[in-house]
């Protein structure tokens, strides 16, 4: 008990040193740096804004309720992270549900690190310390990848390098954003897997796609036999793939029709349970223009 009254006396030391104007802390080479970068520090919740570059976006209420209830018994155990913006100015870069959870029960201190990172640097460390979550959809792990990729600007190799996943596992993982979003969605939500995300990815027209997803849901088929009906879908030897299903006449009509409205050929799309698309070329800028008045004068 002793060393824990300490520990805290100490955090809340630096918080007053962190206070004091002249030493004011921008750099790890300032001043009494060493005293607070890396060390243990309560800082007021007040002082603490959240991360932009928080990947997670949503949060269960009933789960912070949870911790909020836990942090109310035993205290915060884990610090979180933050880094200095300003004078006595801090930004969250990892712990945003404890951060949350203790202003939920109205506590007005929080222990935290302090770094001192630029914005790549917090966004990096953002990303790779979300992506280390245990409660992750593959969605949410995919977009993190994506984001360190492309803001970052490392490879697939260097991102392997990281966050110490395979190369070829970080590939499956960024191959499902090639799905059509309300399959992604449902991987997120929880009515697909992540098997059977991999399954759909082998087929290119999200109509498809869509008819899939829909009997995964409706027949609930495992990843197996997702992965069954896929192949049967692709086959040289299936009638569907080897014979190009007609139209309905209601398309072939549109079709027509839309054809000699826009003076362009119109491409009409429609799978097995009825669903469809339209595709309007167009040759440039002001041809745009001129299929968008044709589209508003026939309102």
């Amino acid at each position: 008990m002793a060393k824990a009254t300490k520990k805290q006396a100490l955090g809340r030391g630096l918080s007053a040193l962190l206070k004091d104007p002249s030493n004011d802390i921008t750099s790890a080479n300032d001043k009494n740096a060493d005293k607070v970068v890396g060390n243990i520090v309560e800082l007021e919740l007040s002082t603490i804004e959240v991360n932009p570059f928080q990947p997670r976006t949503s949060f269960n209420e009933e789960s912070l309720r949870e911790l909020a209830s836990s942090i109310k018994e035993l205290g915060v155990i884990q610090p979180i992270t933050v880094r200095k913006l300003d004078f006595n100015k801090y930004q969250l870069v990892s712990g945003e549900r404890r951060f949350r959870a203790s202003k939920l029960i109205g506590l007005e201190t929080i222990p935290a690190y302090i770094r001192i990172a630029n914005d790549q640097e917090s966004l990096e460390m953002a990303l790779v310390e979300n992506i280390q979550r245990q409660d992750l959809d593959p969605i949410e792990i995919a977009l993190s990848y994506q984001r360190l990729i492309e803001e970052i600007k490392i490879t697939q190799e260097e991102l392997s390098d990281r966050v110490g996943k395979n190369r070829s596992t970080i590939a499956n993982y960024l191959r499902l954003l090639k799905l059509d979003p309300i399959i992604q969605t449902g991987m997120r939500d929880g009515f697909i897997t992540m098997g059977h995300g991999r399954a759909l990815i082998n087929i290119e027209d999200t109509n498809e796609q869509l008819d899939i997803y829909e009997k995964i849901l409706t027949q609930k088929l495992s990843v197996r036999e997702t992965e069954a009906l896929v192949r049967k879908l692709k086959s040289p030897t299936s009638s569907q793939a080897t014979k190009k299903r007609p139209l309905p006449s209601f398309a072939t009509d549109a079709k027509k029709e839309l054809t000699s409205l826009f003076d362009s050929k119109v491409d009409v799309k429609v799978s097995n349970s009825g669903k469809g698309q339209l595709v309007v070329p167009f040759k440039n800028k002001e041809d745009l223009q001129r299929i968008l008045k044709l589209i508003k004068s026939e309102k």
